[in-house]
């Protein structure tokens, strides 16, 4: 299912249209999360980078984190390893939240640098606000596949979900799928998403996408938090429609996703190995390229006289050889020529063609 996602100016008109779904170009999101460190500044370098370095879509969190964690909620794993020890995944959050007008002068970086802007709402509240600054789809993070309540609210919104679904088994993404059908939304992407950051390559499970795509019937795509390319590269052989990746201006900030994020330039390299690979997948039909079949002459191989034949002799495949080029008669054709008597001499090294022969004799 291919759809159209727009990003529009405040008078309503289309500033960029991308299309995203299985049959096109792979959608390359570029995750910003909350690598703005709350900065309006930093987040709108970050969108500029995010064009140049040739993604279509910037991406971002919009939350409050009262409404996220707990005061006393204790930081994820990986976050301890990134940030302060001593701070709380409440502090941490609430240091990266993002006001209101901060979005708007966003949502303007991103008409500038042409580029769709999304976000990923974490409460009712947040899908409210994003309405207001109509998205044109939704991202939810995955450890939202198993709030069925929140699946459904955002699904009655009738835009297209981008669901990660990192942590998951594939019944808790069943019943994902079941809850945002069952409000009427189909229009549903599932992607490959391991939740660790860093994740080490032999967590990226790829093939798992597609028992996905197989078990639903549904377009795919993958969520990176690798540290190469590879996956995504990998990814897209196997069908992703969408490449989801974090970027950084520096891997040193401060902040829970920096340093398993992707530097603008190793960015760039992504997109430009991601788009390599959808060129050299190419249309499925099984024939020489243009380019390939103007060295088919020189290449391939004709039958000569692999000594010389005499008038009147009957060919046998012992007196037949195959050099190139492809002037005479192909050696798919030897079974053919044998049998048949030479109607002229046929000195040593000389493509055989059918003037040679008497096909019409009865030997």
């Amino acid at each position: 299912m291919i759809r159209r996602l727009s990003l529009r100016s405040p008078d309503g008109r289309s500033i960029v249209e991308k299309e995203i779904g299985s049959g096109v170009s792979t959608f390359i999101i570029a995750e910003v999360g909350v690598n703005h460190n709350g900065d309006v500044d930093l987040a709108l370098r970050l969108v500029a980078e995010a064009k140049k370095a040739g993604a279509d879509c910037v991406k971002f969190q919009t939350f409050s984190a009262e409404r996220v964690v707990t005061k006393g909620a204790p930081k994820a794993a990986y976050q301890l390893e990134t940030t302060d020890k001593a701070e709380s995944q409440f502090e941490m959050l609430k240091n990266v939240e993002l006001s209101e007008i901060a979005y708007q002068e966003i949502l303007d970086g991103c008409r500038r640098e042409e580029i769709l802007f999304l976000s990923t709402p974490y409460s009712v509240e947040d899908v409210d606000f994003l309405e207001k600054l109509n998205v044109p789809a939704y991202k939810i993070a995955s450890g939202q596949v198993v709030e069925h309540f929140f699946l459904q609210y955002v699904a009655r919104k009738g835009k297209p979900i981008i669901l990660s679904t990192g942590m998951c088994t594939l019944g808790e993404v069943d019943a994902a799928v079941r809850a945002i059908r069952d409000a009427g939304n189909n229009d549903l992407i599932l992607l490959q998403c391991t939740t660790n950051y860093p994740s080490p390559i032999e967590d990226a499970n790829l093939r798992a996408m597609c028992t996905m795509s197989e078990a639903f019937g549904i377009d795919v795509g993958y969520s990176d938090h690798t540290q190469s390319s590879a996956a995504c590269v990998a990814a897209v052989a196997l069908g992703a429609c969408i490449i989801e990746k974090h970027i950084t201006l520096d891997k040193s900030l401060p902040g829970p996703d920096h340093s398993s994020s992707a530097t603008p330039d190793e960015f760039r390299e992504m997109v430009r190995l991601v788009r390599e690979t959808e060129q050299a997948l190419g249309d499925g039909v099984k024939q020489p390229s243009a380019r390939e079949a103007k060295n088919i002459s020189g290449m391939r191989r004709s039958l000569v006289a692999k000594r010389s034949i005499k008038a009147g002799e009957t060919i046998s495949l012992d007196m037949l050889a195959c050099k190139r080029p492809a002037l005479g008669l192909s050696p798919s054709l030897a079974s053919e020529v044998t049998g048949h008597k030479a109607a002229v001499e046929i000195p040593k090294d000389t493509f055989i063609t059918w003037k040679d022969l008497l096909v019409d004799d009865q030997a």
